[in-house]
């Protein structure tokens, strides 16, 4: 902000002193409750707390907690929320009046406000920036048009058999459902495309039943399509609405209206539906909670998970986590008593789970010319060859595009672009007058060319390269002069392109970043996805193969094995009860014996086990500080941390000068940690600091 110091402190802003020449003309009060306590749009940490306005009696009526108004702040007209009226301030002087309510429409509910206040808290961020992912932006015809009367048909009486039979623990559950109860579950469901997405609907028709509301949320909009049927076919027409970002700002607007409204109290979504305003909210439900597709990129960068438990705890809520691997957050809820596990009797795992057979990746490609050829073992080459005899296969690989890491064919160097900047700074203006000139053209050396990392397109493309984009036809290896590349990693496409080469006479089809397929028909088909965009297919894969199982396993991330599992597992339950798995991975490694034994719950709590001893997360609470070096040292020497925090670091992150500082503190110690990285945040913003540290509390991305 441009504004001098004290335009921004708050009693200036809102608050000016009386004197007898301001109260000439001043708009009359409402005769009651005339305070509105306001929530301003200001990024500002330093600033986020209520501001007291004055409600002008013309306004009255309108001005109702939760509508949107807006207010002079700081000489300048913003936008906010209205959360409360009083009798009285705290303030002597004269309150600045509301310039105007924007819409009469109570867009933010007590509930919602308060578990916004909460997860700004929890994540050391403000008010203002969880409120932005809460409320949907307002969309005036959307919201001016009359409700749609609904003659809804009576429900279908529920279903004599139920999805959550073949737990022990699940007719139980449904029954405190019914009964408004609050079961809070984690639940291991069993292999099979659409038995997640029925038994979820069974859940929420329960607590339907029982008089209360539910939400659920999904990682993508193909699981949003998925559960969209089944909620349809279960609750009936017209009992459910889904949000997703890509219905469009009026067509999503006009469906939250519907929740707001009471028109429905059931809603699955993406991320975005974990604030949904659904009123006597029964069932929070989350499934596949450890894809990175629940945790928001825009500040303060909550996790639905979180979110979710967090409101399920202030509202009295029932919680189910959802899954077919799962977490060692779910574990450590499991492991603290906070909720019960849903599992099923290893008989049943065992008649539903497919066989699964571990491949190595460099012995057994030289049995066969066609092996060599798709570059797979002869164990998955047979296991796909059988598969197609009876329907679709699905081959998973880890990397989308053609060849997206290249390196030189002699001495295995990396392949680096070779070419000089797209584009060069100007000077700037000459001291003496003159105008700024271009830059003349510096020679190719080593520290002036673009460095950026070679990939190929397609089989008969030239190599280009991902930074900045232009073919490099000329290149040659800076270390050993050869011409020639070599594959680092091929992609799915490249991988498409030589199984068909493999397998001439069948279809192959591709489901990734260029186009996700929903479903796919039970004809043979040789189905190439990367994890996540895996198709259901029709009556279920009757084999898969999973590649590159390094890829997965070698990534330096700290939930490298857990997320393994996770996709891993994602894929299998797509396939038909016994088919035949293939996966290429050292059979010794944790992550693939768990998928042999399909036992994902032992995985995760050997998973917490090592993080509790190693001191990293859930076991413990850490917030990362990135930035600029000068600028994270200075908040680290300036913020008061809780007594028990470790610092580690900082350490760089990148050549722009970017570090990085760990802070870490007992789980019993997060919120006091939470504040004082705001406290910290909030003094510099004051104070106008240029660099910025971004505060992020218990990131994914923590190695």
């Amino acid at each position: 902000m441009t504004e001098p110091d004290d335009a921004l402190l708050p009693l200036d802003a809102v608050r000016p002193p009386a004197s007898s020449k301001d109260t000439k003309g001043a708009p009359a009060p409402a005769p009651e409750r005339p305070v509105a306590r306001v929530v301003v749009d200001s990024p500002l940490p330093h600033l986020d707390r209520p501001f007291d306005y004055l409600v002008p009696d013309s306004m009255h009526e309108t001005a109702e907690p939760g509508v949107r108004v807006r207010v002079r702040f700081a000489g300048k007209l913003v936008d906010g929320f209205l959360l409360e009226r009083a009798d009285e301030s705290d303030h002597d002087g004269r309150l600045m009046p509301l310039e105007r309510v924007v819409s009469p429409e109570r867009v933010l509910t007590p509930e919602i406000a308060g578990l916004a206040r909460a997860v700004a808290d929890r994540y050391a961020g403000t008010l203002t920036d969880v409120l932005r992912l809460a409320v949907p932006p307002r969309h005036a015809k959307a919201e001016a048009e009359e409700p749609a009367k609904q003659d809804l048909p009576p429900a279908e009486p529920s279903q004599t058999e139920s999805a959550w039979d073949a737990y022990p623990t699940g007719p139980s559950f449904l029954g405190a459902l019914r009964d408004g109860r609050a079961p809070r579950a984690v639940w291991s469901a069993l292999p099979g495309a659409r038995g997640w997405a029925g038994a979820t609907a069974e859940a929420v028709r329960a607590t339907l039943d029982g008089g209360r509301g539910a939400v659920v949320v999904v990682p993508d909009g193909k699981d949003v399509a998925l559960a969209d049927g089944e909620f349809a076919r279960l609750l009936g027409p017209g009992r459910h609405v889904a949000l997703t970002a890509d219905l469009g700002p009026a067509e999503r607007y006009r469906r939250w209206l519907k929740v707001l409204r009471g028109q429905v109290r059931a809603v699955v979504g993406t991320r975005a539906a974990m604030f949904a305003p659904v009123a006597d909210l029964g069932l929070v439900a989350i499934w596949d909670d450890g894809d990175d597709l629940h945790a928001e990129r825009l500040a303060p960068y909550p996790h639905a998970r979180e979110v979710l438990g967090l409101r399920a705890h202030r509202s009295g809520a029932a919680m189910l986590i959802g899954g077919y691997a799962r977490t060692a957050e779910a574990t450590q809820l499991v492991a603290s008593g906070w909720a019960r596990p849903i599992v099923a009797a290893r008989t049943t795992i065992r008649g539903l789970a497919p066989r699964v057979r571990p491949a190595g990746e460099d012995a057994e490609l030289a049995k066969d010319q066609a092996a060599r050829q798709a570059r797979l073992p002869s164990l998955a080459w047979r296991a796909l060859r059988h598969g197609l005899e009876s329907g679709p296969v699905l081959v998973q690989v880890p990397r989308r595009g053609y060849l997206p890491a290249l390196a030189c064919g002699h001495c295995r160097t990396p392949a680096r672009c070779a070419l000089p900047p797209t584009r060069r700074a100007a000077l700037p203006p000459d001291p003496d007058g003159g105008t700024a000139f271009p830059m003349p053209e510096a020679p190719a050396e080593a520290g002036h060319l673009c460095h950026g990392p070679l990939a190929l397109r397609g089989g008969h493309a030239a190599p280009y390269c991902r930074w900045c984009g232009r073919v490099d036809a000329d290149w040659r290896c800076a270390s050993c002069g050869s011409p020639r590349l070599r594959a680092v990693v091929t992609g799915a496409r490249r991988t498409a392109e030589e199984l068909g080469r493999a397998f001439p006479s069948v279809q192959v089809r591709t489901s990734g970043r260029d186009g996700v397929l929903a479903t796919v028909p039970a004809a043979r088909a040789l189905v190439v996805a990367t994890p996540g965009a895996e198709p259901v297919a029709e009556g279920g894969y009757a084999a898969a193969v999973l590649l590159d199982g390094w890829a997965l396993l070698g990534r330096a991330d700290l939930r490298a094995g857990e997320e393994a599992v996770r996709r891993w597992m994602n894929a299998a339950a797509l396939l038909r009860p016994a088919a035949e798995l293939v996966v290429l991975g050292d059979a010794g490694l944790p992550a693939v014996q768990a998928l042999l034994r399909w036992d994902p719950v032992t995985h995760a709590e050997r998973e917490l086990g090592d993080r509790a001893e190693l001191g990293f997360p859930p076991a413990v609470r850490m917030a990362t500080l990135t930035g600029v070096a000068s600028a994270v040292r200075q908040m680290l020497d300036e913020v008061r941390l809780p007594p028990d925090a470790e610092v580690l670091g900082p350490v760089p992150v990148d050549e722009a000068g970017q570090e990085r500082a760990m802070i870490r503190v007992r789980r019993s110690g997060g919120a006091a940690l939470a504040a004082a990285l705001k406290g910290a945040s909030g003094v510099r913003a004051a104070r106008k600091t240029p660099d910025v540290v971004k505060v992020s509390v218990d990131p994914l991305d923590l190695i």
